[in-house]
Parts: C-alpha cells; sequence; structure tokens
C-alpha cells in the first residue's frame, strides 16, 4: 500500500460517520510541516499569515510552537477581531480604507497595542486620521517595500504589483512622514517576494519553464537581498527603534531568513500545503488540509460524480486554480467539465471501485481559501477525529 493509499484509509476510517462534503486537517502532517517552517527559518521568528489558516483554532494551535511569534493579517476588520479574541501581535499585511475599523483602533488602547497597520503612501496617513472620529490613541505602522525585479533599464517588471516604495529614499521620506506626524509610531518594515516565495519553480512536465524560473528567483533573491539591506539602512536612520523587518513566505523560508536585515519570516501555506506549492525545488512538506465530496453517481464504466467541488481558488484563471482530485490517485476531470459547482464528473480506472456515498479526496489549489467554502475543520489524529472547530466562516466571519 503506498503512503497516499494508507492516508486515504484513515480518512476513511476517521471520517465513517460524517457525510461529505466535509474538510479535515490531518495534525500530525500540519505539525510536522509547522517544524519544518521552523527548521528553515533559522531561529528566526514565523509570523503566520492568516490568509492561509482562517482558523482560529489552529493559529491558536501554532502559534503555541516554539518558533512562532505572531500573525499577518489580510484584512483590518479581522484584526481588530483576532486582537478581541486575544492576540496581541497582528501585523496587517495590506493598506485599508475601512474608515470604521480605524475609527474603532483609535479608539481602545487595546487594539491600538496589539495591530499594526501597512502604509505605503501619505494619503493612507491622512486617511486614518480622518477616520479617527476623536480617538487619540496611537497607531502603530509598518511600511511596505516594492520586491518586484526591474531588468532592462525597467522596461521587464517581475513581481506582484504591491508597494509603490522601492528605493531606501522613498521609504526613508515615507519614514519621516510617520514619525512627523502626531498620533503615528513607524515599528515596523515589510517586503513579501512573492515572485520567490509563492512561484513554484519545478513545474512538472516543463524543464526549461522550470530552469527559467530558477534563474529568476537566483537573480531576484540577489537583488533583493542588497536592496533591502540598504532600505533597512535607510528607515532605522529616521526610526531607530524599528521592531521588525518582515519578509518571506513559504517558498522562499531559508533564502529570506539568511539575510541579516530580516528579522522575522511570514509564512502560512507552508501548514496546509494546497496543491500550488508541489512544485519546489526548496522544501517538501505534506498536505495536510484536504475536503471531501461524495459520490452520487456512477454514469458509466471508468466514470463517477460526485456532488460540488468547483471551488476555484483566487488569481488569473487556469487549469492552475482549480482543486485536484487526490485520493483515490489516479483519478482526472473530465476536460468538457472540469470542476463543477454542482456535480464534478470523474474519470478514471478508479471510479470502478467508488460506490454512492464513497469519499473523493481533494486537495485545494491555495491555503486558506478552503475555509471559505467549509464552516468546520474536522482534526484528524492517527485514524480518529479527534475535534471539530470553525472556520472563520463557521465564527459568522467573512472579511473579503
Amino acid at each position: 500500500m503506498t503512503a497516499r493509499a494508507a492516508d486515504r484509509t484513515r480518512y476513511n476510517r476517521a471520517t465513517a460517520h460524517l457525510d461529505a462534503p466535509i474538510a479535515i486537517v490531518d495534525l500530525e502532517a500540519f505539525d510536522a510541516n509547522a517544524d519544518d517552517l521552523v527548521r528553515r527559518a533559522a531561529g528566526k521568528p514565523v509570523r503566520v499569515a492568516s490568509k492561509s489558516v482562517r482558523c482560529r483554532a489552529l493559529l491558536e494551535r501554532v502559534l503555541a510552537r516554539p518558533g512562532f511569534a505572531g500573525i499577518m493579517s489580510y484584512t483590518l476588520a479581522e484584526s481588530l477581531w483576532l486582537a478581541r479574541a486575544g492576540f496581541e501581535d497582528v501585523l496587517l499585511a495590506y493598506p485599508s480604507a475601512d474608515r470604521g475599523a480605524f475609527a474603532e483602533l483609535a479608539a481602545d488602547p487595546k487594539l491600538a497595542a496589539a495591530v499594526t497597520v501597512m502604509v505605503d503612501d501619505h494619503s493612507q496617513l491622512e486617511l486614518i486620521d480622518a477616520s479617527r472620529a476623536g480617538g487619540r490613541e496611537e497607531i502603530r505602522v509598518c511600511l511596505e517595500l516594492d520586491t518586484s525585479l526591474r531588468m532592462l533599464g525597467g522596461r521587464v517588471r517581475i513581481g506582484a504589483l504591491r508597494s509603490p516604495l522601492r528605493s531606501p529614499a522613498q521609504l526613508a521620506e515615507l519614514a519621516r512622514s510617520v514619525a512627523r506626524r502626531p498620533g503615528f509610531r513607524l515599528v515596523g518594515l515589510m517586503a513579501y517576494e512573492g515572485h520567490v516565495a509563492g512561484v513554484g519553480d519545478a513545474v512538472a512536465g516543463r524543464p526549461l519553464r522550470s530552469r527559467a524560473i530558477r534563474l529568476m528567483q537566483t537573480a531576484a533573491r540577489k537583488e533583493l537581498a542588497v536592496r533591502r539591506a540598504e532600505v533597512v539602512r535607510a528607515v532605522r536612520a529616521v526610526a531607530p527603534e524599528l521592531e521588525f523587518v518582515n519578509g518571506g513566505g513559504t517558498g522562499s523560508v531559508q533564502h529570506t531568513a539568511a539575510e541579516s536585515a530580516v528579522t522575522e519570516i511570514a509564512a502560512g501555506s507552508g501548514l496546509y500545503v494546497p496543491r500550488l506549492f508541489d512544485n519546489y525545488t526548496s522544501f517538501t512538506a505534506r498536505p495536510a488540509a484536504l475536503f471531501a465530496q461524495p459520490v452520487v453517481r456512477r454514469p458509466g464504466v471508468g466514470v463517477v460524480t460526485v456532488l460540488g467541488g468547483g471551488y476555484p481558488a483566487s488569481g488569473a484563471a487556469g487549469a492552475d486554480r482549480s482543486p485536484v482530485p487526490y485520493l483515490p490517485e489516479g483519478l482526472r476531470y473530465d476536460p468538457q467539465e472540469g470542476a463543477g459547482e454542482v456535480q464534478t464528473p470523474l474519470l478514471g480506472s478508479p471510479a470502478d471501485d467508488l460506490l454512492i456515498g464513497d469519499k473523493v479526496w481533494f486537495r485545494h489549489a491555495k491555503a486558506g481559501e478552503l475555509c471559505e467554502r467549509f464552516d468546520t475543520l474536522h482534526l484528524i489524529e492517527g485514524d480518529r477525529v479527534t475535534a471539530s472547530v470553525p472556520t472563520y466562516r463557521g465564527e459568522g466571519r467573512t472579511f473579503l
């Protein structure tokens, strides 16, 4: 029996009393992945990206482990909710225009002490000030550096369209604006190299593309390490009490941790390990989060149909954004239908061994987005469900 077949046996036994659709997290794999992130971070604390987890119980579990410290959140409303729930260090990774949430932040000492907001434009500071509604608490601020790789005199740009701040002078100028503005304190600097951390460099069946990605990422890491160090020096000259410099992502943990200018690493997808994180040479981890759909039809030889399953991930539309049939091994989508909203035909010889009501296990393309489809995660240890915990959705929270 292969390891995957053994996992299928465990998962089916553990969830025999549960009707699909369901979502699970294999805690042994989750914890092993957490340990691997800490190992790769080489002594620097790992800040957990909440958008890749979206479950308070699992955020608490991983933050209780040595080597993890703090949360990287994705909306201001989420940040305030987490801070009220007792999380004491929440870094908002994206700028916000949520005036009501800024008013709450500025009016509450506990929230203001726990939450750090992201800024990359003077206008964002003005919006925050205009949103205070009389609140006088000091707002903790982090600046974001654009990490994109630019070549051929800037005519070629590789990397996400995020911050407009690229040079040490630009970051230092905004740092001075924060320092001069009453009611704000600059505490951090963030730089997310998504073109390194979030792009697999071992694309199955594409050796030339994989080599090109590795060459690009090597060049990007070298360029960014130099520029990030220069930016940190320039910002620290304005704000010598800077508390943290955050960088990295699941796919670049060990490379980013090697930079002396970086004080902490961000990671989250590496806990669940969705399908988009299979194509990396820098690390290997275990799929921990899966979902199951029930077989509801047997249209013919070599075909079964499961209920629903069309849960595409965000990003540019393509086949890589669909979930992948995972267990039993050997199933594939019908190219005419793909993953459907209400039904999904699956082809392959394993279909002939599946009965009505049997579970087919899938892996989502991205990590936390799975939790937008399910209100409960069933936590599996060995061949038992040892707990069932709510996702954000299960707690009535959908922040985007």
